[in-house]
């Protein structure tokens, strides 16, 4: 009799720690590989070592920024300070297993080979949690060679308040701004909906000041009036670098 209850009670362990074990591993958080290689050439005074240690950091750049979340995530970002600043985030913070695979020297040619790991859904919010960001304020007004954001403020009627101030001649009657110049003389405006999803960029020139001139001095001041759209719950105000 006692050796008759045994295989029963074998089963009866077996098949309630099987679930448990399935459990644990559908538990798991999806992980994904990430490797990356840059090569650089570097001229005196730089050293070696120098050249190797900004070899290997953009090396880990390009791992992350070559991954499929951070691509999907900043598919319709276009501000490069930004997609820097997030791929920076996740190499010093979320990249975990980080091994060197090989770093060498030829001549004057350095190379560096790196992989680790991203957990998927950890990421990704990190990502999105950068991009959507907080509205602008006093600690984080931007600033280029033409324009310097002075104020972002939001209005009752749904409206952002962008103030603005001209650090170079804008003349817009009387000149066609082009390339460079051109970018730089426009606010650019984020909107991500709820969920932290880039929602549109909207592009907008500082072409007015406060008393309406179409030409605007170094030192004068403009305000422009933004309206956000109706799924927008945050927004980034910036300038093109």
């Amino acid at each position: 009799m006692v050796n008759s209850h045994k295989p029963t009670l074998g089963v009866l362990v077996l098949l309630l720690l099987t679930p448990l074990t399935n459990f644990a591993a559908e538990a798991a958080p999806e992980k994904t590989e990430v490797t990356g290689e840059y090569r650089y050439t570097f001229h005196d005074p730089e050293t070696p070592s120098d050249a190797l240690t900004l070899a290997c950091r953009e090396a880990w750049r390009l791992a992350v920024t070559e991954s499929a979340p951070y691509r999907d995530q900043t598919a319709n970002v276009v501000d490069s300070v930004l997609l820097r600043e997030v791929a920076n985030n996740l190499v010093t913070k979320y990249v975990k297993d980080q091994q060197i695979l090989e770093q060498f020297q030829q001549g004057k040619t350095v190379t560096c080979r790196v992989r680790g790991t991203l957990v998927v859904d950890e990421s990704v919010k990190a990502i999105r949690t950068q991009l959507a960001g907080e509205p602008s304020g006093a600690d984080n007004l931007d600033q280029n060679r033409s324009l310097k954001i002075l104020a972002v403020r939001d209005e009752a009627n749904g409206t952002i308040s962008i103030e603005y101030q001209a650090l170079r001649r804008l003349d817009w009657l009387n000149t066609n701004y082009q390339g460079g110049l051109r970018e730089t003389a426009d606010i650019m405006v984020d909107f991500y909906d709820d969920q932290k999803f880039l929602i549109r960029t909207e592009r907008y020139p500082a072409r007015r000041s406060v008393s309406g001139d179409d030409v605007m001095n170094p030192g004068a001041t403009g305000v422009l009036k933004v309206a956000k759209p109706l799924a927008a719950k945050t927004y980034r105000v910036w300038l093109v670098k």
